[in-house]
């Protein structure tokens, strides 16, 4: 149980700081969507691009078990999802490193690394989903350096469930099939591992197909053209894209970006065969979430950034880094980080001009800080009939749906204005 204790602090600690920080309100983009489907209770019995049916179910269940409102079970799923992961994340880096001060170091890198804060703020897909991908990450550690074959099966099973939360990550697959090529002298258990695997990734189209949905609706939507447009872009809107991508991932991992570095040539001199499973993971979610022709593509780069903090704690664990224990509390202070970048934006002609464009989401708070508190809402922008200068429509289409829902089960305008 012992071993356990840092685990268990992690989760107790990012569990408080996540919740603290949910928030106030049910903010815009896609939450409005999920609470509402939470709300009406009505299982999701399909799998599309845009459903993620498991995270929904999973929310449903939560509300039917503890008698939570909708808001209230989504906003469980996902701080408790977010804590549970950074704990994942510092077990897997303890795993290879058995360096108790960098897994720590890298995990709260982790937890305080913006997109994945973010996403533990408000009600989002993305903490689920994470939860599943580090558990995928871990059992192939652990089956690298313990050597434990049933790993092998955890793994399959870990990366199909991960399909039910969101179909991005069937860019892991090739990494998936680069580890089980490692392992091929395993024959039960390779052959075990494709087969739950399988299993799960065809039960998405027999069951999409069974209710008449066509084969491609596993991977397709019909609320965009995002693929197709992410291969239309010009060659400098390519460039461009990339140098955003840096971007992301340095505000995410701050100075740590250079361990994280340092950490992917240290393990390909120490161990080749996890970093090439590894580096094809990263290069595909990395290379799709770079050109995708979404506005918020940085949500994305999560399962990359899960295998950038294990790299940050392998590259911190190096012998020649070891003076940097005494120092790594450093990391504690990543929240003033983005105080400070919030303040300088702000005395900028531009930052204030953005802010001023992006009002009705809150601004450069929504947009730079990954706490929620206090933040502008879908319900009372509806219901006061406020206008912005960006296309909203579909928001507010779902709030208006869930305010009549809402207003079936007693709720005034002026009680749901707070939500």
């Amino acid at each position: 149980m012992k071993k356990y204790v840092s685990a268990i602090l992690l989760l107790l600690i990012f569990s408080v700081i996540y919740y603290a920080g949910s928030f106030s309100k049910i903010p815009f983009v896609d939450s409005i969507g999920f609470i509402l489907d939470v709300e009406k209770g009505q299982w999701i019995t399909t799998s599309a691009a845009t459903t993620h049916s498991l995270y929904i179910n999973t929310a449903i269940v939560i509300k039917n078990l503890t008698g939570l409102n909708a808001i209230e079970a989504c906003r469980f799923l996902v701080v408790f999802c977010g804590a549970v992961t950074v704990s994942v994340v510092y077990l897997t880096i303890k795993s290879i490193t058995k360096t108790e001060w960098a897994s720590l170091t890298a995990a709260f890198v982790f937890g305080f690394s913006f997109s994945f804060w973010k996403n533990a703020e408000i009600v989002e897909v993305y903490t689920y989903n994470c939860l599943w991908l580090s558990l995928f990450f871990f059992s192939v550690i652990k089956t690298f350096v313990d050597n434990k074959k049933t790993y092998i099966l955890l793994s399959g099973l870990f990366l199909g469930i991960s399909l039910w939360v969101h179909i991005e990550n069937i860019l892991l697959i090739p990494a998936f099939l680069i580890f089980l090529f490692y392992f091929r002298k395993e024959k039960t258990y390779i052959y075990g591992s494709l087969l739950i695997f399988g299993l799960f990734f065809s039960s998405l189209f027999i069951v999409n197909m069974s209710q008449g949905l066509p084969f491609n609706s596993v991977y397709n939507s019909d609320y965009g053209t995002w693929v197709e447009d992410s291969f239309k872009k010009t060659f400098f809107q390519y460039v461009k894209d990339f140098f955003k991508s840096i971007a992301y991932l340095i505000y995410n991992f701050n100075l740590f970006t250079f361990f994280g570095i340092t950490g992917a040539f240290l393990l390909y001199r120490a161990n080749r065969k996890i970093f090439f499973v590894f580096l094809a993971g990263a290069v595909c979610v990395y290379g799709f979430s770079t050109f995708y022709a979404v506005s918020d593509n940085y949500v994305f780069f999560l399962p990359f950034n899960i295998i950038f903090a294990l790299s940050v704690g392998y590259g911190l664990s190096a012998p020649k880094y070891t003076a940097l224990k005494k120092v790594s509390w450093i990391c504690l202070l990543i929240p003033l980080g983005y105080l400070a970048v919030y303040k300088t934006v702000f005395l900028t002609e531009k930052g204030r001009a953005f802010h001023a464009f992006k009002k009705h989401k809150g601004g450069l708070n929504y947009f730079i800080l990954p706490w929620m508190n206090n933040n502008a809402g879908i319900l009372e922008f509806t219901i006061d009939k406020k206008t912005a200068p960006e296309p909203v429509e579909w928001m507010t289409t779902i709030a208006r749906e869930y305010i009549e829902l809402m207003k079936t089960k007693g709720y005034t305008e002026e009680e749901l204005r707070k939500l």
